[in-house]
């Protein structure tokens, strides 16, 4: 019994889907899979107010933008 190692990536379907090197003339194959789990990183805590203070809103803000902005092309 020979062996080879190919890489492989797990499909959003579980499967996997491997093509053997053409050198390879066998009717039949045992597969092992070997996988590393992926492990969430537990979320930092955020942080409130970092920035306060450091952007500011011009007296404008809620107004509508002119007709100029919306012809320009530049969105």
């Amino acid at each position: 019994m020979q062996a080879i190692e190919l890489a492989a990536e797990i499909d959003h379907n579980q499967q996997i889907h491997l093509q053997l090197p053409k050198s390879i003339h066998a009717h039949k194959a045992k597969v092992i899979v070997m996988y590393e789990e992926e492990i969430e990183q537990p979320l930092k805590p955020l942080t409130l107010g970092l920035f306060k203070g450091k952007i500011q809103l011009s007296d404008d803000f809620n107004e509508p933008l002119p007709d100029s902005f919306w012809s320009s092309g530049q969105l």
